[in-house]
């Protein structure tokens, strides 16, 4: 715990909840990194946040050329105005001298003149925060560890009692990781980058070390584009939720509501499986279509269906609805399983959530999920994390599973997520009667009592249609049911439901 240290805001986006608030004020941090992760970029959002609060701020650049740093800002739409920049690099004179030496010789500049530099520099400037890029020119110039730790203990030291928070950028240039200085650092940010053998580049966040506070272990997804870099906070269940009434989620079909007990509830999860084509993602819309015209908020998100084709489709089932965010809107999202990182949905769920008062929302469906997120184990843990998430804040989410295969009893799911589940929607197509008809049920509901039914589905330009239970019928579920023979009762009515 940090007692009444100060906080020290980092300006990027989510790194400080996963910091528990930011960096504390006053102390020395190591930001490593191959070339390419982040650590320039990060380093500026921070300064750039120091501007916005008024406090001096100084970047002492080793390696590269203040003009250079200027213009990486600008590719982002920043400036550097209330930055003081202090170049130490290597000039042009520097290029004629002797003639045995090469720029990057560790002679060429003696390390006790740079450090001499750079502690003028802060003497000069007195900045609150200040960023030192890179150790990995120190490190050449002292030339040996001991001599470099020392020098690093040095400034340390010279920074103690200054008031002054300070970055220190490490580019991973060593033969081996530099545990000495993880070690003299009060803390230690890691910057990962991994190109896989398709599609963008992943990359992720991981606080090693931070004296004297809390902060949310293991690795936070995170992306730079135009605008600077942006962390992803892995999803802490326990520490999210608001209180909320129990209540029924009406689907607005009265034979769907019956054969789920009376409805789904608020707070529950519901699994849609079934083979393509078989009515899932309608399904699960047409819940969200009546959440929002019962006043509330509903999100889609859809991995796999365009936005436009999706509501063109609903539309064509009566299924209308005005489509945007906020009260009485639904609103939908496509995804691009290749592009959007597993976290990085989570807090999109979770903007929709908290900001936009979503209560209903719709996940389309787990295989593109399974995409952004290729392990399976890693899948089903954050799926649960989700899921608790959303039943802690009284969402009744919905999440659509395809099955490999169309008829037969060998389809298989991508994943077995069914335990996670609240309830589980059971989806079918059979062959009857010469055409190939589709059948809906409940296996199972733990909030309370379900039909143990199967019944017809079809779909037509009134909506969404469900039949009496298919009671004439044996091996619906298997696609090729046989017909049983005909039994009267007592009332006259044959157990068909015909007369």
């Amino acid at each position: 715990m940090t007692g009444n240290r100060s906080r020290s805001a980092s300006g990027v986006p989510g790194l400080d909840e996963v910091l528990h608030g930011g960096l504390i004020a006053g102390q020395l941090y190591l930001v490593d990194g191959e070339p390419g992760a982040g650590k320039t970029t990060l380093a500026l959002q921070y300064l750039m946040q120091g501007v916005r609060e008024g406090e001096p701020c100084l970047y002492v650049t080793l390696g590269e050329t203040a003009a250079e740093l200027r213009a990486g800002a600008a590719s982002h739409g920043w400036t550097l105005d209330g930055i003081e920049v202090v170049e130490l690099v290597a000039g042009e004179s520097d290029l004629f001298g002797d003639a045995e030496l090469t720029m990057y010789h560790p002679s060429e500049v003696e390390l006790s003149e740079t450090t001499k530099r750079v502690l003028e520099a802060v003497e000069r400037c007195k900045p609150r925060r200040m960023v030192l890029d890179s150790l990995s020119e120190l490190r050449l110039l002292a030339q040996s560890s001991l001599r470099y730790r020392r020098q690093i203990l040095a400034l340390k030291q010279f920074f103690v009692g200054r008031g002054c928070t300070v970055l220190f950028l490490d580019d991973r240039s060593s033969d081996s990781v530099d545990t000495q200085l993880h070690s003299i650092a009060h803390g230690v940010i890691a910057l990962e980058r991994h190109v896989p053998p398709y599609g963008p580049a992943q990359r992720q966040l991981r606080i090693t070390k931070f004296r004297g506070s809390d902060f949310i272990s293991g690795q936070q997804d995170i992306v730079i584009r135009q605008g600077g870099l942006e962390v992803f906070p892995r999803l802490k269940p326990s520490q999210h939720g608001s209180p909320y009434q129990r209540e029924v989620v009406p689907s607005g079909i009265a034979a769907l509501d019956e054969l789920l007990g009376g409805g789904t509830d608020r707070g529950t999860a519901t699994l849609l499986v079934g083979p393509a084509g078989s009515g899932k993602s309608t399904i699960a819309s047409q819940y969200a279509v009546m959440a929002a015209k019962r006043g509330g908020h509903a999100v889609i998100f859809t991995f796999e269906e365009g936005r436009t084709l999706l509501l063109d489709r609903l539309a064509n089932l009566g299924l209308s609805v005005e489509e945007g965010v906020g009260p009485g809107k639904l609103h939908v999202r496509q995804l691009d399983a290749a592009e959007v990182l597993p976290s990085q949905f989570a807090n999109l769920v979770r903007r929709s959530v908290e900001i936009d008062g979503a209560r209903v929302v719709v996940i389309d469906s787990l295989n593109g999920y399974l995409n952004a997120m290729p392990e399976e184990r890693a899948l089903v843990v954050q799926l649960h994390e989700l899921l608790t998430y959303l039943n802690n804040h009284g969402v009744a989410t919905f999440v659509v599973a395809t099955q490999s295969g169309l008829m037969g009893p060998n389809m298989r799911s991508p994943v077995d997520m069914s335990y996670l589940a609240d309830a589980v929607v059971l989806f079918r197509m059979y062959e009857h009667a010469g055409a190939v008809r589709k059948a809906i049920s409940v296996i199972k509901k733990r909030s309370g009592r379900h039909e143990d039914t199967i019944r017809q589905l079809w779909f037509d330009g009134q909506g969404v249609h469900l039949g009496p239970p298919l009671v004439h019928l044996r091996g619906v579920l298997a696609g090729i049911p046989v017909e049983l023979p005909l039994y009267v009762g007592e009332s006259g009515d044959d157990r068909t439901g015909r007369r």
